[in-house]
């Protein structure tokens, strides 16, 4: 029974795919986050109608991806998702309930025209919106460092709440262009600052993390320090496509800080999976007949589930009009 593919030992392997669905769930779950945040910003009635007309047909299968990271890890490493689950129990409820709530709020919000009744359920918006990357961030921060709570791991929420803005910012201005020019320019102006406050907070976060031993030596190892610099020059493209009003190319290039803050998590996390108990990854994988049997599975399913999210963003690729979309 073969242990490697693609010359990679199927635990390395297995590592990189679990990270790379966590990075596509932050990506593409992350546009709905940052349009939920800055929901907030929206004071007109249509300008909030354009903000849900943009994410409805996405965010409940965005959030598949979340599904997909959390089934991986279990069924590649069983023993890493039993222990790291159970000690952030508590954060991991929280997390849920945020979700429960940015999904429940504008289906909520639609239901009936009563002022109180629409305030309401835009903060419950807003709240699940900012709520959900924030507790998924220190809950990344938490497995990153092995701990149950840190000032570090705040900062990584924090610094995903801002990386959501920055990508739904984005998308939102991509979207809304064309039946609402004056909302798009205020939008990439928030994914301005978003960005910038993104870099800020990364810095700081670096920082801090310079200052403990155990991470200080694999964080100044060659591969963190490119995807650092690699993360400065697509902020330096985001901000650049999007005073130029290229507001793909800026979604495109959120999509890459996206990946390669995940990257950088999992590079740092290479090869102690669980760096609280020292669990490597190929400690804490299957056998290799059940690895082999989730690699032949995966194989087949995986194409199944791009094909739907090909059809998906095929089907609603246009930009938002009233109410619905068009098409390019």
């Amino acid at each position: 029974m073969t242990e490697y593919l693609l010359g990679l030992p199927l635990p390395a392997l297995w590592f990189g795919v679990v990270f790379t669905f966590l990075g596509t769930f932050l990506f593409l779950d992350g546009f709905d986050f940052g349009a939920g945040a800055l929901f907030a910003t929206r004071a007109d009635e249509t300008e909030r109608e354009h903000v849900l007309a943009a994410i409805g047909p996405f965010w409940d299968g965005n959030e598949v991806w979340l599904v997909v990271f959390g089934g991986a890890l279990f069924a590649a490493f069983p023993r890493i998702y039993a222990t790291l689950f159970s000690r952030h129990y508590l954060l991991l409820f929280g997390v849920l309930g945020t979700l429960i709530l940015r999904g429940l709020a504008p289906e909520m919000y639609e239901q009936r025209e009563d002022a109180d009744w629409k305030r309401w359920w835009g903060r419950a918006f807003v709240v699940g919106s900012i709520g959900s990357p924030f507790l998924l961030g220190v809950f990344t921060g938490n497995w990153l460092l092995g701990t149950t709570l840190a000032l570090e791991s705040v900062l990584v929420g924090i610094a995903v709440v801002a990386l959501t803005v920055v990508t739904g910012a984005a998308f939102l201005a991509m979207k809304v262009a064309r039946p609402a020019p004056g909302m798009a320019v205020d939008l990439r102006r928030w994914g301005l600052r978003a960005v910038l406050a993104y870099l800020g907070l990364v810095v700081v976060l670096l920082g801090a993390l310079l200052l403990r031993p155990a991470v200080r030596e694999p964080l100044l190892a060659p591969g963190p320090v490119v995807l650092v610099v690699l993360s400065v020059l697509l902020v330096g493209a985001y901000v650049m496509t999007i005073r130029r009003e290229r507001d793909l190319f800026a979604f495109l290039a959120a999509g890459g800080l996206t990946y390669a803050l995940v990257a950088l998590v999992g590079t740092l996390l290479w090869p102690a999976l669980d760096p609280a108990t020292g669990t490597t990854a190929s400690e804490a994988a299957v056998s290799p007949l059940s690895m082999n049997i989730l690699t032949g599975a995966s194989a087949f399913l995986l194409p199944l589930v791009l094909t739907y999210f090909y059809i998906l963003y095929s089907t609603f690729a246009g930009p938002v009009e009233e109410g619905g979309y068009g098409s390019h």
